[in-house]
């Protein structure tokens, strides 16, 4: 039981993960503008991965869509990808964490494949969840940068300073989901042990022999000088090696002379 409910635990939170990073991806709150020099204004910038959006005061949001690729930054173009991959991933692994649910009966699958099936979703869990926490935290390693160069140029008195931006909700949902990915991961291939039977972990090999079954007699084993005589030179089972007399009678009775 403790199998089974570690395994629908470890699918649920996989799905808050992935269902997370998606919700992240698509926010365009990724960085918002810094108000802390300048909390009356009348235009709130916010951008996110896909466009920026500009809100009035009298609440009218527009947003505009980038329509270039080749001119973002190389890392802004990376994050995007990392996070891409995350979400593609999330997907297939929970497709194929639906058919490994040991509740579930599909045919007639074995244990064995259901495990493999567990750990395969689990280790795809596991790359979206670092997949996501490493495109927020590249995202917001720029936006430190950017903060604080921005903040440089500020106390060196320069003018046309760009507005400071700071980090935005969407990061802090990206975190939370690549961690419920790589814990749900975790838990699934925690899983994927108890799924797996008792037979094949332990398997045992017998030996037959192919041919005819052959016994052995024990008995007493006698040691030769080397110094015997041929068996093969050996008249018979009752030839017996003692002299023999002129009349042909040996010099004492044997067993066979009284036969």
């Amino acid at each position: 039981m403790s199998t089974t409910i570690c395994q629908v635990m470890g699918f649920l939170v996989s799905t808050l993960g992935v269902a997370g990073t998606i919700m992240a991806t698509a926010m365009d709150t990724w960085s918002t503008q810094d108000l802390y020099d300048n909390p009356v204004t009348a235009v709130f910038q916010y951008q996110g991965l896909w466009r920026s959006c500009v809100r009035q005061s009298s609440g009218f949001t527009e947003c505009r869509p980038y329509f270039t690729i080749l001119g973002l930054p190389a890392m802004f173009q990376a994050v995007r990808a990392l996070m891409i991959v995350g979400i593609v991933l999330g997907i297939l692994g929970l497709l194929v964490c639906i058919f490994a649910l040991k509740c579930i009966r599909i045919g007639s699958m074995e244990d064995t494949a259901k495990a493999n099936m567990t750990l395969t979703s689990g280790i795809m869990f596991i790359i979206a969840g670092l997949c996501a926490i490493t495109g927020v935290s590249v995202f917001a390693n720029m936006l430190v940068t950017n903060f604080w160069m921005s903040t440089t140029n500020m106390y060196q008195g320069m003018q046309n300073v760009q507005n400071r931006y700071t980090f935005g909700s969407a990061l802090f949902v990206g975190w939370v989901a690549g961690g419920l990915a790589l814990v749900g991961g975790i838990m699934m291939c925690l899983a994927c042990k108890g799924l797996i039977p008792e037979e094949s972990r332990y398997k045992a090999v017998s030996y037959n022999a192919s041919g005819r079954n052959i016994s052995y007699r024990t008995g007493p084993y006698k040691v030769g000088s080397g110094y015997e005589a041929d068996p093969k030179t050996r008249k018979g089972v009752g030839y017996d090696e003692a002299p023999r007399s002129e009349d042909g009678r040996r010099p004492y009775p044997s067993k066979y002379d009284y036969v």
